[in-house]
């Protein structure tokens, strides 16, 4: 028997000192004597991206894996596998390659055993241009027991690639008549609702092909707008034993030897179900009822779990002071305020609201604002925009001699709301949150500099109708702290007179169908105008969707709670003529 360790570990990307102090820990410790697995890079972290490539940091980076180096004991019995990177460099002390590789340090030292195969390139991964690729399989033997050793990518056949390690693994092993004691996989795989049920599935596949139990560990954190969920577990065959979501744990698995009158042999490959855009990216679209996909109930409980740690783990990150959030008496803003009650309630960290009216604001605008701060027990601040819009108005009719009317007039307030809340944080040190939500984010139906400033944003991942839904799902959970009006009046951004959503843009409800169908990759406009959408309909949004390129270019970092998502794995040139 064999105890086994998955560290389940929340290490800030370049923060060599504290992953070696972890490491050297593990080794030294004298009880929960085993095998402990760290996850993939957590010397260094992940994505690494460029910083992998700056001197001071390969400098740092070798230094510390010869500290590790030098704590080595010829009588120590602990084992650990921690992924990490292996440079290898030219004559002239050039990076001739990089891999992604996993370390093995024990009583016989600390060395490359492992280099990951497969190099995801598509959405927010672009390891082939950092990484080169490992070649050969790695079946390690510790203390009697045969590990089959694969990082993140590996577990997953695609066409994308022209190797599958699993299966060449399984005929490796098949050839020689050998057998794994157990497949360990240590992986920083982000998270997407519903993605563990695709990584359990995965596993069982594996184990079940193998004979052998599937050890996944994984890291979690949030990094710039990559969630790592954690969700580190065992898979023995029969039982799913998981760790946490979220949070920094140690589970222990007790691997034993194999019982030699039950039958173990390998007597099937490994499914060959892909790993490609057609599921990856695959639309949330109700074809037989042609509309949108509504959240269930498990994944509106994982979207709030997840935002709610992105935004303590951001604050903490960048040392902010509290969380600021300008108040409309709308949706978006109600549900980004509940987000942070919530997230306040597990880090501790104070609440501010502050409500900005201009003349075109309603008294109602007001009242649901101030009722949800009194539901929450926060002090609605209030900043009247009317005078200082005036001022303005008048200063640049002097300056310029035109007046300031029509759509410039309606931009400046929400200008001067962004000016104000960040003359806020300013002050307090508070971390602005966005309010903008993925259907305004599509069309460009925001302002610059304006209602699409802050830190961070946790609805740009998520469309108007789905903002209703977690609204609702919030409510229904967390005693009805969003007013039930805020939920039920027609959305409007209360920039002109009698101003509604609608005068601007289709239904959400048919904006978000069209939106998913485009962002998804997979739709033709010949494929969406079939859902029941009018050509005419279609172009508009089509077009307001491909103008609106330069302000999500300009956009905060978008918490991604999706497999498909705007920011670092959405990249499409501004300066573009799609007819």
């Amino acid at each position: 028997m064999m105890n086994i360790y998955l560290h389940q570990k929340n290490n800030n990307i370049g923060n060599l000192k504290s992953a070696v102090e972890t490491l050297t820990a593990t080794y030294k410790q004298q009880d929960q004597v085993g095998l402990h697995l760290f996850p993939e890079l957590f010397l260094g972290g992940y994505p690494l991206q460029d910083v992998c490539l700056q001197r001071p940091f390969v400098q740092g980076y070798q230094s510390r894996l010869d500290q590790l180096k030098k704590i080595i004991s010829p009588n120590s019995k602990q084992n650990i596998l921690f992924g990490g990177l292996e440079y290898e460099f030219t004559n002239q002390n050039e990076i001739a390659h990089i891999y992604n590789c996993i370390y093995h340090l024990s009583k016989d030292g600390c060395r490359s055993v492992y280099r990951k195969q497969l190099l995801p390139n598509y959405d927010i991964y672009d390891e082939k241009k950092y990484f080169s690729p490992g070649k050969q399989s790695c079946f390690l033997e510790i203390d009697g027991f045969k590990l089959g050793l694969f990082i993140c990518e590996d577990m997953w056949h695609s066409s994308a690639h022209n190797i599958d390690p699993i299966k060449k693994a399984f005929v490796e092993l098949s050839t020689d008549d050998q057998k794994l004691d157990a497949i360990i996989n240590l992986s920083a795989s982000p998270f997407h609702i519903s993605k563990q049920s695709t990584r359990v599935s995965r596993a069982k596949e594996i184990a079940s092909a193998f004979q052998a139990p599937f050890i996944y560990v994984n890291q979690i954190g949030l990094n710039d707008e990559i969630l790592f969920d954690g969700h580190s577990f065992i898979f023995d065959g029969k039982n799913l034993i998981s760790g946490p979501e979220y949070r920094e744990a140690t589970i222990q698995f007790e691997l034993k030897v194999k019982d030699q009158d039950t039958n173990h042999e390998m007597d099937h490959p490994p499914s060959e179900v892909e790993n490609t855009w057609e599921n990856l990216f695959r639309a949330r679209i109700d074809k037989a009822h042609k509309k949108f996909e509504t959240l269930t109930e498990s994944e509106l409980k994982e979207i709030v779990m997840s935002q709610t740690f992105a935004l303590n783990e951001y604050a903490a990150k960048t040392n902010m002071k509290s969380f600021l959030v300008a108040l409309s008496g709308g949706i978006d803003s109600a549900v980004v305020l509940a987000v942070a009650y919530l997230a306040s309630k597990a880090s501790g960290l104070p609440v501010e609201a502050v409500y900005m009216p201009s003349q075109f604001n309603s008294q109602l605008s007001y009242e649901l604002s101030n009722q949800m701060c009194q539901n929450l027990g926060i002090k609605l601040r209030v900043i009247n925009l009317k005078f200082i819009h005036q001022t303005l108005k008048m200063t640049f009719k002097d300056g310029i001699g035109e007046e300031l009317v029509g759509l410039a007039d309606e931009n400046i307030q929400s200008r001067l709301r962004g000016c104000l809340i960040y003359a806020r944080s300013n002050q307090t040190g508070a971390m602005v949150l966005n309010t903008s939500n993925k259907s305004e984010l599509s069309v460009g139906y925001s302002t610059l500099y304006g209602d699409s400033v802050g830190a961070i944003s946790i609805l740009g991942d998520l469309y108007k109708t789905e903002v209703y839904q977690l609204a609702s799902f919030i409510n229904t959970h967390f005693d009805k702290i969003i007013p039930e009006k805020i939920i039920n009046r027609p959305p409007s951004a209360e920039l002109r007179e009698d101003q509604k959503d609608e005068d601007s843009l289709p239904p959400y409800d048919r904006l978000d169908l069209i939106l998913e169908c485009l962002l998804s990759y997979q739709y033709s406009l010949d494929d969406i105008i079939g859902l029941n959408i009018s050509p005419e309909e279609l172009r508009r949004v089509y077009n307001l969707f491909n103008r609106a390129e330069f302000k999500r270019y300009q956009f905060c970092p978008i918490v991604k709670l999706k497999s498909k998502s705007y920011g670092f794995g959405y990249r499409n040139p501004i300066l573009k003529n799609l007819t």
